[in-house]
């Protein structure tokens, strides 16, 4: 696997936005805020994030996590956490799975072309070799930090404090 190249794009080089420094100094209040004609807060997005990589985290360790019945289990149904604490733990949880990613990405070239078990009907539709899964997660990352960075704008919080495309 391209190891630099996923890692470079895993935390926000060249096109991609650095997913960290998209949230990292959000406030809890902030991260709660919903925008019009979006359906989603800062922190149901970063939420769901967190709960798709620690699925196919689990899901490559062979673990065979319950698939939710419906795409709404993996959201929060608030639009706010409960507390500054529940933000800031959901942005640790957020950076360790980053970095499990990473690890996960360096492994030997042998390791990455292991399938990794289906638990979905719609798994056996799609590549599901480690270096596949690992590349759709991040894929789905880039496309929700691109949100993230949206409300951001739209809430005339951006560029973050350690910088971003505002061009």
């Amino acid at each position: 696997m391209a190891d630099r190249a996923f890692d470079e794009l895993l935390h926000g080089k060249g096109a991609h936005a650095d997913p960290v420094a998209c949230m990292e100094d959000v406030p809890a209040e902030m991260a709660g805020k919903t925008i019009d004609g979006f359906p989603h807060s800062i922190w149901q997005l970063v939420s769901h994030m967190n709960y798709w990589m620690g699925y196919e985290i689990r899901r490559i360790a062979h673990d065979a996590p319950p698939y939710p019945e419906h795409a709404s289990l993996s959201w929060p149904t608030e639009a706010a956490p409960a507390s500054e604490k529940d933000w800031s733990d959901a942005k640790v949880t957020f950076s360790a799975l980053l970095q499990k990613l990473s690890n996960l990405a360096h492994s030997p070239p042998e390791a990455l072309t292991r399938e990794v078990k289906h638990t979905h009907p719609g798994h056996a539709k799609m590549a599901s070799s480690l270096q596949s899964v690992l590349w759709q997660t991040l894929a789905h990352n880039s496309y929700h930090t691109g949100q993230i960075a949206a409300i951001r704008r739209c809430l005339s919080a951006w560029p973050p404090r350690a910088g971003g495309d505002s061009w």
